[in-house]
């Protein structure tokens, strides 16, 4: 996997425009024996028929397909630009990440770069970022952007029958996941679980907590504690800011008293509620979905991606994506970029696309002739 290094940051640059930055940025290339001089014409050549601006301050130059073969080897060159460069539009760059890439390894980072783009105040910490760690911990994911939790975090049906048991399930898994040390292991044994509603308790461990995340246990057969019964517990592990989603969500169910719905939620449909994501559903016989597999033997990087979205946007119809292929399949929105990207999408990954809409059927046509043809792409 193509990850940042300290070394791939050059800090305090300054350029004219964007054409000049991506000049340097070809010469940074160049010098790391990565591409051929002339690749840097497929790079202006990019950016004269699409902006690789993405968004809070970032930039993507890269070549063209026809350039490809300029490639030596896959990586990347980052320049930072703490007085920031016009990059059209009225779009201000202060992080250009030059990429050379000679197969799908780059997506990974354009997958990140997608969680920054979505991350409050990303665009102030790139701009006032004072060494190269800073940057490379915030791409490479190191710098927390969302809570950690998946389906391995739910455990259901599980036969405990006494809150001292469910507690320390719960602070097991968190244990096993490093979300917690063995002190926040310690820590959350020793805290008493609080009462939300409907059988639903909470514990909170911040001692300890190694990252943000958290862990439903919903037991076998509820019992009683305190007086109060006992469907499920909610162990959170409160690392960094990020955990704060976690209690706007619990706080937004108790308000509306949802929290019965809530312990009734399938693995899926908890990680889509506490992640604040769709949850996917796989649509069978609905004349209002489509699986389309992808035929770009690079995946949907930024040009294809772009083309797709361009196509969705068309329609008036409300579209739907969800990569099937994905280890965490999400549902995004066809029609944005940003989050088209977030999905990863590599050669032959299977794309379900849902619409709705008095044009869905033409909507779904389309993207599925446009992703046949290569999404301009051979």
């Amino acid at each position: 996997m193509l990850t940042l290094e300290p070394k791939d940051i050059s800090l305090d640059q300054t350029a004219e425009d964007k054409q000049a930055a991506i000049k340097l940025l070809a010469s940074s290339l160049e010098q790391k024996g990565l591409i051929s001089n002339s690749y840097v014409n497929g790079m202006l050549a990019r950016e004269a028929t699409n902006s690789t601006y993405l968004g809070s301050g970032i930039a993507i130059p890269h070549g063209t397909t026809e350039t490809r073969d300029q490639v030596k080897q896959t990586g990347v060159a980052v320049h930072h630009y703490p007085q920031g460069v016009n990059w059209g539009d009225g779009n201000t760059v202060y992080l250009a990440i030059g990429i050379a890439a000679k197969s799908s390894e780059h997506l990974q980072i354009l997958k990140q770069l997608t969680k920054v783009l979505s991350m409050d105040g990303a665009e102030e910490l790139i701009k006032e970022a004072k060494d190269a760690a800073t940057i490379t911990n915030l791409i490479n994911g190191h710098t927390q952007l969302e809570i950690d939790f998946d389906s391995s975090l739910v455990l259901e049906n599980f036969p405990v029958n006494s809150m001292l048991q469910l507690n320390a399930v719960a602070a097991g898994t968190l244990q096993n996941k490093n979300l917690i040390n063995k002190q926040g292991l310690s820590a959350a044994l020793e805290k008493e679980p609080t009462y939300l509603a409907n059988g639903v308790w909470l514990n909170c461990v911040a001692e300890g907590a190694q990252r943000s995340g958290l862990c439903v246990v919903k037991v076998a057969e509820a019992f009683e504690y305190e007086d109060k019964t006992v469907k499920s517990l909610v162990m959170v592990s409160a690392a960094n800011p990020c955990y704060s989603g976690i209690l706007e969500v619990l706080s937004q169910q108790l308000y509306q008293d949802q929290l019965t719905k809530l312990s009734q939620f399938s693995p899926q449909e908890l990680v889509a509620c506490f992640s604040q994501k769709e949850a996917v559903v796989v649509a069978e016989d609905d004349d209002n979905a489509a699986v389309f597999e992808i035929v770009n033997p690079h995946g949907l990087h930024a040009r294809p991606g772009a083309l797709l979205v361009a196509e969705a946007k068309k329609f008036k119809a409300n579209i739907k994506v969800t990569n099937l292929d994905s280890e965490t399949p999400t549902t995004v929105n066809a029609k944005s970029l940003m989050k088209v990207m977030t999905l990863g999408v590599k050669y032959k990954d299977k794309l379900q696309f849902v619409a709705e809409g008095e044009d869905a059927p033409q909507a779904l046509q389309a993207l599925g002739a446009a992703i046949a043809a290569g999404l301009g792409e051979s």
